[in-house]
């Protein structure tokens, strides 16, 4: 067997192992976490697992090579979306191999990477590294990016300086060098009950919720204006969305309560205070006024659910030149969809988006990743052990 087989072989017990583990946010990943430090572990790096409040969740960083400034992070995120009310054709969390596909939940996003990684750490420990390599695997990327955030806390308290980071979402191997930001949030309406016959004596969280959502379409439209002429995006303006709405019991009981789920993805931050500042001000001078005029203890709340950054396009990027020597790709894209990469940029880290895949299948039911996606991949990684043995 070649050595890219037999790495190809490798990579595909350990996703077999890693889409195993049912890390839907909801549920945890700190099986994953031990599962994937014990590999490290076993190959010499010197790792370390943080936890979230709830201690059901974890990050795990871990180092190969010498200690210092200057290193290469691989970065992925442990959890996956729910497979509820998808139709499969098998079991999501048992891999099944078809026409060189590997379909499983989170085969594509992004455990495919990760299995990668894993594969690749006795190569990495063996090799004789001038650059340490680094291991980042996350929790919560689905759901507001959180495990990322607390991670990039615990690097600067370790005053660890990794120079480069490659996040291995899905882009079919493509260097991608910018994306929108992410802002999630949810706006929650509270009125007060009352017969249908007289709305007139009640406060109907609902109609209150709708005249919000009115506005904020509102605002997307003025957003379309607002494209800056040299976006690279597409939709090249900041897109408001709203996901979810509920509220109310029944269509003759005035609703005492409403919850509106939205997102924003700003091209620039100037978007993102247009649009907040925009409602606060509608809020405290229409909304608000007409509600406790009726009932004091009315109110809106909005909560934040995940402000993440977007990836800003760096020309000059120490990670967009490594990745293209790696990948031997010259052309560069940006994407619509959120990654972690915002927040690694943030710290002073150059960082690029490229792994096996296509975003297509990702969140989908039947989600896989072909064979060949992961072969390029383990090329990649190969080429950058040997790219730190000799600088």
């Amino acid at each position: 067997m070649s050595q890219t087989a037999h790495m190809l072989e490798r990579t595909r017990a350990i996703l077999a192992d890693l889409v195993a583990f049912p890390t839907v946010s909801a549920d945890g990943n700190t099986a994953l976490i031990g599962y994937a430090d014990s590999i490290l572990r076993e190959a010499g790096a010197r790792s370390f697992v943080t936890f979230d409040e709830t201690g059901t969740k974890a990050n795990l960083f871990a180092t190969l090579g010498p200690d210092g400034d200057g290193g290469i992070v691989l970065s992925g995120h442990s959890d996956v979306v729910p497979t509820d009310g998808q139709e499969w054709t098998s079991d999501p969390f048992e891999l099944r191999e078809e026409d060189g596909k590997l379909h499983a939940r989170g085969a594509c996003d992004m455990k495919g990477f990760i299995a990668c990684c894993l594969a690749m750490v006795p190569a990495f420990a063996e090799a004789e590294l001038k650059r340490p390599i680094h291991f980042a695997f996350t929790y919560d990327e689905e759901v507001g990016c959180f495990g990322a955030r607390a991670l990039m806390e615990e690097l600067e308290r370790a005053a660890i300086k990794p120079s480069v980071c490659i996040i291995g979402e899905p882009t079919s191997m493509r260097i991608i060098e910018g994306h929108k930001g992410c802002f999630e949030y949810t706006t929650e309406f509270t009125g007060t009950g009352g017969h249908g016959s007289q709305p007139d004596k009640g406060v109907n969280a609902v109609e209150i919720a709708v005249r919000y959502v009115t506005r904020l379409m509102e605002l997307g439209e003025a957003l379309k204006r607002k494209a800056p002429a040299e976006s690279p995006f597409e939709p090249p303006w900041t897109t408001v969305q709203v996901g979810r709405m509920e509220g109310g019991s029944a269509r003759n009981v005035i609703a005492g309560h409403c919850a509106v789920e939205w997102e924003m993805r700003p091209v620039v931050d100037e978007d993102a205070a247009f649009v907040k500042d925009a409602l606060a001000r509608y809020v405290e001078t229409d909304l608000l006024p007409a509600m406790q005029a009726i009932a004091p203890e009315t109110g809106i709340a909005v909560r934040t659910i995940g402000e993440v950054a977007g990836l800003e396009p760096m020309p000059d990027s120490e990670a967009l030149a490594l990745v293209s020597e790696l990948t031997g790709g010259r052309e560069r894209d940006v994407v619509a969809f959120g990654t972690e990469a915002g927040l690694f940029q943030d710290a002073g880290i150059a960082t690029v988006v490229c792994g096996p895949g296509s975003i297509d299948q990702a969140h989908q039911p039947d989600e896989y990743v072909d064979l060949d996606q992961l072969e390029a991949c383990l090329e990649m990684l190969a080429r950058l052990v040997k790219r730190l043995a000799e600088t």
